[in-house]
């Protein structure tokens, strides 16, 4: 990850940087792309970066798809606490320990040319993503509660349009026509979830008119999820200036270690604590069900946020979410066949929105990629022109 600046991959719309960047910063407006350098890496560091890219690909779907249905399953077995469920979604920080432990004695300290932030600086910054996303992960357990998976999936996939806006004010991309017809179609999907009476219908343990307080919450966690991927782009370009492994695992277990502290805070301020064993007892499975669903979830989650993490890095917090929507279209399949939601004809047609919108996304990217690449040749073949007159005079 960390020579993820010395590659030349321009997914879309770079605006390319002339001088070598060993810090890969995007230009402005890159509309979600790559980080761009000024000649081309060779083959195999190529290939290692979309290895790594690939590999948070993984983490992101997988992560998000396996612990959103077991947070559903803890719902419909019987567990109740919002607290709980907010807490395993950041306590797996431990789980990044030992990777970065090895990572940051493997790298040589000579090899970053970048001067550390001040101590104070970096803790206001882990600890300020930990606060939000503490309140992310509760309204995201309210959501989740009151909300059948496939409904909770597919308006999960407004978080997209929230991330352009954050991204165009923060992140200074830009946007283009069939972005923006993402954005449009990607909106209309959670929509028409939101003004469905059907959407309610679920065989799963949902609590009875819950459906619009669920709808909202959902919508405003994915609201502040995107704020919080426009926020960590900014930290990992204007602030620590690195999108190397040691400090996208620094930023994981930092900020999420202050995340479970304010939910395990959370979790002892409510009472709920005091109903954990009667909860775990009656639970429907059992209590080594509940354990497991609980250390499972954790596990989860902490490998779709290490995912998160490496493509705001190495990409964007635009491209992260689109690939974080990418399950939107799995998880509702994985509600039908595991939980016996009903997919009627509203989910069905938003998900082909969801879906419909992701492509427009993908091919601006291609056409963006074409033509920034046709550009690049063009001024190598100058350069190459002038680069023989000075030889031959």
């Amino acid at each position: 990850m960390g020579e993820a600046g010395e590659i030349q991959l321009q997914i879309a719309g770079i605006q390319g940087q002339e001088g070598g960047d060993d810090h890969g910063q995007r230009a402005a407006g890159n509309g979600g792309a790559c980080r761009p350098a000024a000649t081309a890496a060779p083959l195999s560091k190529r290939l290692a970066w979309w290895a790594m890219v690939l590999v948070n690909v993984v983490f992101v779907l997988a992560g998000q798809s396996v612990a959103t249905l077991l947070g559903r399953i803890y719902y419909d077995q019987g567990g109740k606490s919002l607290w709980m469920q907010t807490v395993v979604q950041s306590c797996g920080t431990p789980l990044a320990i030992p990777l970065l432990i090895y990572f940051r004695t493997r790298r040589p300290s000579s090899s970053s040319s970048v001067a550390r932030p001040p101590l104070a600086k970096l803790a206001a910054i882990y600890a300020g993503l930990g606060v939000l996303i503490a309140g992310d992960n509760l309204m995201y357990s309210y959501g989740l509660m009151y909300l059948p998976m496939s409904t909770y999936a597919i308006i999960c996939a407004s978080q997209v349009s929230f991330n352009a806006l954050f991204s165009y004010f923060l992140n200074k991309e830009k946007f283009r026509a069939l972005i923006l017809n993402s954005v449009v179609l990607l909106t209309f999907s959670a929509a028409l979830v939101g003004v469905s009476h059907g959407s309610d219908g679920s065989d799963s343990a949902i609590p009875k008119g819950k459906f619009p307080a669920g709808f909202a919450l959902t919508l405003s966690a994915s609201a502040l999820f995107s704020l919080i991927l426009s926020l960590m782009q900014l930290a990992f370009e204007e602030v620590l200036r690195s999108d190397a492994l040691p400090t996208v695992l620094e930023m994981q277990f930092w900020s999420n270690t202050a995340a479970a502290v304010v939910s395990v805070a959370g979790l002892f301020a409510s009472g709920e604590w005091r109903s954990i064993a009667g909860e775990m007892a009656a639970y429907e499975k059992g209590e080594v069900a509940y354990a497991m669903t609980l250390a499972w979830t954790a596990v989860s989650w902490q490998l779709c946020t290490m995912g998160l993490m490496g493509l705001v890095a190495m990409v964007s917090s635009l491209f992260t979410n689109v690939i974080s929507t990418v399950g939107t279209p799995l998880a509702p399949v994985i509600a039908v066949i595991f939980l016996g939601d009903r997919l009627d004809g509203v989910k069905l047609l938003a998900m082909l929105l969801a879906v419909w919108g992701l492509m427009s996304y993908v091919y601006q990217h291609y056409l963006d990629d074409r033509a920034k690449a046709k550009m690049v040749a063009e001024k190598s073949d100058e350069q190459a022109v002038q680069d023989a007159k000075i030889s031959a005079e």
